[in-house]
């Protein structure tokens, strides 16, 4: 069975300014979602699943189409605020989105097999695919979920400080937790991240979770009831939400799931904030001079 893409697509990109899952980086005005697709599709992914809202899906939709026509199979989700559960009220000073595993809920009823979650604004390589792939193809266990680790160091912006899912690891492999940090950059003595206590230094090769994920459609019950239990501690707070690692840590932690931290030498860059895109864009044209990527992706 070929594995399902799930792409997030649904953040309001307030760091950035504008709608970045569709900025053009590539040399052909491809944007990043185009060389996730590009190498799920050559990883063997058999189809993919955009969680967006439905006030830009018309131009979403315009854009990717054309595209993905006859080279895979693909569905949308929507994600919005008034999708709760019943009993829950939604706190009408509330603007920002639940989080990313809000979004993962919205692709419930549209995939059966295991599958894959990703940022739609973050480039993970094509390694990265392959190795994702070979994990939901091979692993038997419904249990047993995944995520590409990265280190740290490559994973900061030379513009702001970012926020990250800082990986624990046993001696197996596995993940024992993920700790979200949400302030880490790199200071003139070594790369720290900022908590109201303090300063603390974050080693270099410290595993780091991108939000690249390996799930099996188990997932969905899991995150219906981690979702609830959220509502019931935060969702009165207008700023909070339930994170995939949030779900990871609590099933991890109860021994429903276990997961696996997969390693690869795929580069990662993203677009946290605009003054980001020339550095991508860079990135970009070197992958594509050393003919990772042909000059036209499409």
């Amino acid at each position: 069975m070929q594995p399902t893409l799930v792409i997030l697509a649904a953040g309001m990109g307030s760091r950035y300014g504008g709608l970045k899952q569709l900025d053009e980086i590539g040399p052909n005005g491809e944007a990043i979602i185009d060389y996730s697709l590009y190498d799920a599709i050559r990883a063997g992914f058999g189809k993919v699943v955009f969680i967006i809202r439905t006030d830009f899906a018309e131009q979403f939709k315009a854009r990717f189409e054309p595209r993905l026509t006859g080279r895979i199979a693909f569905d949308y989700a929507y994600q919005s605020l008034d999708k709760i559960p019943a009993g829950f009220t939604l706190n009408p000073a509330r603007e920002k989105p639940w989080g990313t595993a809000h979004a993962v809920m919205m692709a419930e009823g549209l995939v059966h097999e295991p599958m894959a979650v990703i940022n739609a604004d973050d480039f993970y390589g094509r390694e990265a695919y392959e190795v994702m792939a070979r994990f939901l193809t091979s692993s038997g266990d419904d249990a047993e979920y995944a995520m590409i680790g990265y280190r740290v160091s490559n994973t900061l912006s030379e513009h702001g400080s970012v926020s990250r899912g800082v990986c624990i690891t046993d001696e197996q492999g596995y993940l024992t937790g993920v700790v979200e940090r949400t302030k880490i950059q790199r200071d003139a003595d070594g790369i720290h991240y900022y908590e109201p206590e303090g300063r603390f230094p974050l080693a270099e090769e410290t595993p780091v979770s991108m939000n690249f994920w390996g799930l099996k459609p188990g997932v969905f019950g899991l995150l219906r009831e981690g979702f609830a239990q959220f509502l019931k501690e935060k969702g009165h707070e207008p700023k909070s939400e339930y994170f995939i690692p949030l779900l990871i840590n609590e099933n991890v932690r109860n021994n429903r799931i276990s997961t696996r931290v997969l390693s690869c030498n795929s580069p990662w860059f993203g677009v946290t904030y605009r003054e980001d895109k020339p550095g991508a864009e860079a990135s970009i044209r070197e992958l594509v001079a050393r003919g990772v990527y042909p000059p036209v992706l499409w």
